[in-house]
Formats: structure tokens, sequence, C-alpha cells
């Protein structure tokens, strides 16, 4: 990677080291598989670089059907916007914490709005800290929850999850049981603080 010219102010920056050394999780992706990623996102998912590299993103995500409506989802919007963001629940891969399921803010960047996942780039941001998962979710909750947390209406929810609202209020139902929540004011709130 070349470097870009340095400001005749400010000093040569080794973009390689500031790559590797950014304190929120970053990765370079191909076609939903992971080319190269810095070492706070090893220290995310609980995995040294060479169980991330060359493996698809499929691997961070708590089920596989999770993985695949996330990128269907998203396709569209990075093909219209050529950036992406959400919270969603991913999974640590290694470690103590092997397969525990934490928040985590994803943003993205596509390098072809034509074809969205051919090359991109992508950070990651640990929310366990400020947003715990206290409670155990379907994969269909936890999408629902994240997209409530957006605060999307139930109508919404569903288009965006290409489900009926009326499933959408069902998921949400399940969720304020799980959160003890009273109304989805209060379910958003019991999401955002980590609280079940």
């Amino acid at each position: 990677m070349a470097n870009p010219p340095s400001h005749p102010m400010t000093p040569d920056i080794d973009y390689a080291l500031a790559f590797d050394l950014a304190p929120i999780g970053l990765v370079l992706s191909r076609n939903r598989t992971i080319v190269d990623c810095n070492q706070r996102m090893c220290e995310l998912f609980g995995a040294a670089r060479d169980q991330l590299v060359g493996q698809s993103f499929r691997v961070l995500y708590p089920s596989a059907d999770e993985y695949e409506r996330t990128g269907e989802r998203i396709a569209p919007l990075l093909g219209r916007n050529g950036t992406y963001a959400d919270d969603r629940i991913m999974k640590r891969l290694e470690g103590r914490f092997k397969g525990e399921t934490f928040w985590c803010h994803v943003t993205g960047r596509a390098l072809n709005r034509e074809a969205p996942h051919e090359a991109g780039i992508w950070s990651f941001e640990d929310l366990s800290a400020r947003r715990a998962v206290k409670a155990e979710l379907t994969p269909r909750e936890r999408e629902v929850a994240a997209l409530l947390m957006e605060g999307l209406t139930a109508k919404e929810t569903g288009k965006a999850l290409t489900i009926s609202h009326r499933t959408v209020e069902i998921h949400r139902a399940h969720l304020m049981r799980k959160y003890k929540a009273s109304t989805a004011a209060d379910l958003v709130h019991k999401l955002m603080e980590g609280a079940g």
C-alpha cells in the first residue's frame, strides 16, 4: 500500500503501524472475507491474526442466518451510500470468552458501490462495557433488538428484515418479557443499558 503524501507541517506517518495499532478493530475485506486486520480486531474477538485472515465474516456472527441476512440487508445501503453503520451482536472466537456474545458498533465503507461486498474497509468497536448482553436471545431477536435501538418502528423493522410487522411485534414482546420491560421505550432503554 503506497503511503499518501505527507503534509509539509507534519512528520512522516507510518500508515501500516497506524492501522495495526488503531484503538478500534479494523478490517480490510474482499467478498465478505477478511483480507487483513489489526491487533485490536484480534483482541476484540479473542483470536490470533492468522485465525481471522482468510476467514469469512461468518465466524464473527452468532449464527449463519444472521451473517446471511445482514449481508443481504446492508448490500443495497452500501451500494446507495457507500457506507453503512449499525450496532449488532457479535461472537468472540477463542480464549476464556469463547462463544460469548457482545454488542459491537460496526461501520463499513464499500470501495466499489456497484459491487458493495467486493472490497471494503470495516471498523469494529466493542460496546460491552456500556451495553452487556444480559439475556439469551434468538438470532431474530438480536436483529430486532438492534433495529429497535436505532429507533425503527415495527413496520420499518419488518421492512428491513423482510418479515411482517406482526412478526416483529411478537419478537418485541419476547424481548420485553426477557428484559422485564413494561413498554417499548423501557425495552430500548434496557437494551441500551444492558439491563436484564
